[in-house]
């Protein structure tokens, strides 16, 4: 069951995807900091440039590199 997404924050439509919601990751980025490796999107998550996860209510989701299908 997914979560309910406050969307507050979110002004554009459609809103972004909850921090529950498998595709996550297709939030709007709201702050970028490469130099430092690491971006906020817009439903709270922070994601890792080593695709790491810091969920908004103190989770974390190791890094998974998307594999490719032979």
């Amino acid at each position: 069951m997914t979560a309910q997404h406050d969307t507050t924050c979110c002004q554009h439509e459609p809103h972004c995807p909850a921090p529950d919601d498998l595709d996550r990751e297709a939030a709007r980025t709201v702050a970028s900091h490469p130099e430092q490796g690491w971006s906020l999107l817009c439903n709270g998550i922070v994601v890792f440039d080593d695709t790491g996860e810091l969920l908004p209510d103190g989770r974390v989701i190791a890094p998974h590199r998307p594999t490719t299908a032979a």
